[in-house]
């Protein structure tokens, strides 16, 4: 997939299911292919626990050269994670621990700091009216701990936006092309309407790695983007 996608796409996402499957290894071959890499863990424990996580998920390029050809040891471009996740729901303390020691983390070893950013609600929940409020209240929680933004759908994006500036990062998942299945999202909204209400990354797993041609797929989003 990388192969295919690698002109399209310089960001790819390791969730739960590849880390489960393949561990640091996955994160060490796409950053070991020149690409940046979206560490979608959810981190979501007591402060200590999440802390020293996020500095190990810091770390994980520290052995790349193991994912690397041993005719091609050329250093990577991007060395260390991108971006990861944390759910804002495990609390103020919790999300300043995971940011100091992700920041501690990569000025020991040499590496931009990652960005840091919280999951609000999840966007297979269904629509209700506490839903905005509830999104908003932990972004502030999230800004206060220091983290670089939040993920939320694009229900949300504009009110983010408006709240908390132009700096303040927002992803957003549940994209969906227009006319696609929203399969098991609920709050999904397409590609153009993503970025029309302010959102920085969109997530786009299924509709790219599902299509019939990937590369095709992942061309008709960029090209949907650039119209908005």
């Amino acid at each position: 997939m990388i192969d295919k996608l690698a002109d399209q796409v310089d960001v790819f996402k390791v969730g739960s299911q590849l880390f489960t499957s393949c561990g640091p290894a996955a994160v060490r071959f796409i950053e070991a292919r020149g690409k940046k890499v979206f560490l979608d863990l959810k981190f979501h424990d007591i402060p200590n626990t999440v802390a020293q996580a996020v500095s190990s998920a810091v770390s994980l390029s520290v052995a790349l050269e193991r994912s690397m050809d041993i005719n091609n040891r050329t250093p990577p471009s991007m060395r260390g994670l991108f971006m990861y996740t944390l759910h804002t729901c495990g609390g103020l303390d919790m999300m300043k621990a995971a940011v100091e020691a992700g920041a501690k983390t990569a000025q020991e070893i040499g590496v931009t700091r990652p960005l840091a950013v919280g999951v609000t609600v999840l966007t297979s929940e269904a629509k209700r009216d506490n839903i905005l409020p509830l999104v908003l209240e932990r972004a502030l929680l999230a800004q206060k701990a220091g983290l670089d933004g939040v993920v939320a759908s694009c229900h949300e994006a504009k009110f983010l936006r408006k709240e908390f500036g132009k700096d303040f990062v927002i992803v957003t998942p549940g994209i969906r092309p227009a006319g696609a299945d929203k399969q098991d999202q609920e709050r999904v909204a397409t590609p153009q309407e993503a970025v029309k209400s302010g959102s920085d990354y969109l997530v786009v797993g299924r509709p790219i790695v599902q299509a019939q041609d990937p590369y095709l797929a992942a061309k008709s989003i960029l090209q949907e983007i650039e119209k908005s």
